[in-house]
């Protein structure tokens, strides 16, 4: 057994001061000249990272070191170890998934959130990250133009909570529609609840419905196709729960997704908020990636219908500069959410909880602890404002029809699906009789072997597609332009060595 007898005279003397202020203020200068330099120079590196599995893993020492090492000789290991195994999201030749934005604001927010190091469970805990939350909750809802009764200003107990990511705010709900279903029709009844959703609904749903005890014989993935453009239908959803209610079960939950992962294709939130009501199922609208365009004005009605919603998420790391990680959650009724979600221990009991007239946001969520993220969402509106953010989804909405525009000029291509907002699914054209999927993905491969660009795939009615998704920080014209060119320029290579076989035409 060691004992404090054990450690050395040199160590007792020297003392130990984790967080000493001017020592803090010295390596934080160093830090952020790391950081500054690394997104100047963010272009140098490949956006994919090409380590293999493990290489981590045998570079590293196989225990932690005993005594401190200088902040010098660990970013020198960043350098040279942690970098090669980064896929660079933030690099503006980024166009995979959907974009993690970030921004100057949205950093300070986080440094801000890390230097007060809050865990604001309660009111009591901090006042100021409670009360701020409710304030940028209501500023976004009203950017959004939701109905009063998502606010808390609108007094009738719906609100908004800022959670880490849309797995946990479907979860959230999830079992908030849960508790209401099983209050009403009996708790020994949870294996008659049914989840509807669309085939191109983002698997966390179905990740969300296992964790909170829905069969996965009582989830819907209801087809979609081309003609409706890969939306959700109305009609499909209404005639699957009438089957359901006369087979003696219950609709629970309807997810309709504004913007979909694959295609960006957008459900009707007034037709499934009808066939929702019709069948006293909660409706969730999941607006992850394309909600933060409905501050725009034009983008707005993809929102319409939402006042029938029972609650609405998206996410601004996404689209809004805020940096991970940051989902609103918005609710009709917090109660709903408070009776599934609330636990009061002896330990966390004060009068401003027992007085009704605080909210404690650990009741709105699956853990207790929280970030302070509403600090980062503030630092980002203030600094920017409206006006700079609408223009930051428009330029990249135009970026993407101008991508969309060299797709449709080269007669090798096609558009697969229509574009929306600021994602371009696409492919080559290949001959009758050719594997049109292994073509496609031999050309996304070449692209994103080079380390210039990354995209991703997907499969949308049968067909390998290509993702073209841009809205990286620092994605610039000449970015979209130049990985267009590298496309064509991989296709002209493949074809050359006859690996496709391209249709030069119409079909």
């Amino acid at each position: 057994m060691g004992s404090l007898d054990s450690c050395s005279p040199d160590f007792m003397a020297e003392g130990f001061q984790p967080l000493q202020a001017e020592e803090f203020r010295k390596q934080a200068h160093i830090m952020v000249d790391f950081i500054a330099d690394y997104y100047k120079n963010i272009e140098k590196y490949p956006v994919r990272s090409v380590v293999k599995p493990g290489y981590l893993l045998q570079a590293l020492p196989a225990s932690a070191p005993y005594h401190s090492e200088p902040l010098d000789d660990i970013l020198d290991d960043v350098r040279r170890l942690i970098m090669p195994g980064i896929t660079h999201w933030l690099s503006p030749n980024f166009f995979a998934y959907f974009p993690a934005t970030y921004s100057t604001a949205g950093f300070l927010g986080e440094m801000l959130s890390s230097a007060f190091n809050v865990v604001g469970f309660n009111w009591l805990a901090s006042p100021a990250a409670t009360e701020l939350e409710t304030v940028v909750m209501d500023w976004l809802a009203s950017l959004l133009k939701l109905p009063s009764s998502f606010m808390f200003a609108g007094g009738n107990g719906g609100g908004g909570v800022i959670h880490g990511t849309t797995s946990e705010a479907m979860l959230c709900t999830v079992v908030a529609a849960r508790e209401r279903a099983l209050n009403r029709i009996g708790g020994a009844n949870g294996g008659r609840l049914v989840v509807y959703a669309s085939d191109q609904t983002h698997s966390t749903l179905a990740k969300a419905c296992k964790l909170a005890g829905i069969a996965p014989t009582n989830i819907r993935p209801l087809p979609t196709s081309a003609s409706h453009d890969f939306a959700l239908s109305p009609c499909l959803v209404q005639a699957a729960m009438q089957a359901d209610v006369a087979a003696g079960l219950v609709p629970l939950y309807l997810c309709a997704t504004v913007g979909t992962t694959s295609s960006n294709a957008v459900d009707s939130v007034q037709q499934l908020g009808q066939v929702a009501a019709e069948f006293g199922a909660w409706l969730h609208v999941d607006a992850a990636y394309a909600g933060s365009a409905c501050i725009c004005p034009e983008f707005r009605p993809y929102l319409d219908g939402v006042e029938q919603a029972d609650s609405l998420s998206m996410s601004p790391h996404k689209w809004l500069l805020s940096g991970l990680d940051c989902c609103c959650l918005w609710v009709r009724d917090s109660s709903a959410l408070t009776r599934a979600l609330s636990t009061n221990p002896e330990y966390l009991r004060n009068d401003a909880s027992e007085s009704k007239a605080v909210i404690d946001y650990k009741d709105w969520q699956i853990g207790t602890g929280r970030k302070f993220r509403a600090l980062r969402l503030w630092m980002v509106l203030r600094s920017y404002g409206v006006a700079r953010l609408q223009s930051h989804i428009r330029s990249d909405v135009r970026l993407a029809k101008r991508f969309e525009g060299l797709v449709k000029a080269d007669e090798r291509f096609e558009i697969v699906t229509p574009r929306r907002f600021a994602l371009v699914c696409f492919r080559m054209k290949v001959e009758a009789g050719r594997d049109g999927a292994e073509a496609n993905r031999e050309l996304m491969e070449a692209v994103n072997r080079t380390g210039k660009a990354y995209m991703t795939h997907t499969v949308v009615g049968g067909s390998y597609v290509l993702r073209f998704a841009v809205g990286a920080s620092l994605t610039e014209e000449r970015h979209v332009d130049g990985a267009w060119s590298l496309v064509q320029e991989k296709a002209n290579e493949l074809m050359s060595r006859g690996r496709l076989d391209c249709i030069c035409g119409g079909e």
